[in-house]
């Protein structure tokens, strides 16, 4: 399994407009982070984990030809905007991009794109979709297990996904332990830390790598930092052994 850091950012990605503080100025590369998202590739599937702002960007930096479906975490607005961006690949392969979300998400979809999920097509150009609801339970995707973790951000229910042995979490500040259970056992866990200081929907770092510690994955990457966190290199330091902070265009090899 190969896993690219698309964007590894929050919201507002960094540098934030208008922000003058040191990350935002910052001219290392490790420092500026589009709206969070991951590109997995098996021997079964090509996959994106959420398409948010900058998917177009993302997509054209890591020059990706194909992309089997989409998985969504949920339905904030840096998680899905960039959903029409996947016709290209529509058009390209003469098929159907499949996505797969709550339904709750797929909802939201409907009404960002309601274009797409219109009954009768009534424009050649718009990107064609197959809709697949899901629930926290295991499902396949070409014959390969994909199963939901579920988490809250702040009061939202939120998917993670775990493929064999990799983990992506993004977005949350609470898992259950029977959710903790089904982590367990990942070579290689990716969380979301957004900053020091608390916050009410998603992990800090000193709650992030306690989490980790529970979990006890071999590797683990924090992403969705804020440009509150500071500076890559400086803080990077603070950050236990087996733990580093993912940047965008980061590939690993699981």
């Amino acid at each position: 399994m190969k896993v690219t850091f698309l964007g590894t950012g929050t919201s507002q990605g960094i540098p934030v407009i208008a922000c003058e503080c040191e990350v935002c100025q910052s001219e290392n590369n490790k420092d500026k982070r589009l709206r969070v998202s991951v590109f997995i590739e098996t021997e079964k599937n090509k996959l994106v984990i959420d398409t948010g702002p900058d998917f177009r960007t993302q997509m054209l930096r890591e020059k990706v030809q194909d992309i089997d479906g989409v998985l969504y975490t949920h339905e904030h607005k840096d998680h899905i905007a960039g959903m029409d961006d996947v016709r290209p690949f529509c058009f390209k392969h003469s098929k159907e991009i499949e996505i797969y979300a709550h339904k709750r998400v797929l909802k939201a979809l409907s009404r960002e794109f309601h274009y797409v999920f219109d009954e009768h097509f009534y424009y050649p150009g718009i990107p064609r979709i197959s809709a697949n609801e899901i629930t926290n339970s295991p499902f396949l995707i070409n014959e390969e297990l994909i199963t939901p973790i579920e988490g809250l951000h702040y009061k939202l229910p939120v998917f993670g996904y775990r493929i064999g042995d990799f983990t992506y979490i993004t977005d949350m500040n609470f898992i259950s332990e029977e959710e903790i259970d089904k982590i367990k056992g990942t070579k290689v866990l990716v969380l979301n830390a957004l900053q020091k200081t608390p916050h009410v929907s998603h992990f800090t770092l000193e709650e992030a790598i306690e989490m980790v510690k529970k979990i006890n994955p071999k590797k683990a990457y924090f992403t969705h930092m804020s440009h509150t966190m500071g500076l890559h290199n400086k803080v990077s330091k603070e950050l236990p052994e087996g733990i580093e902070f993912a940047y965008d265009g980061l590939k690993i090899t699981i």
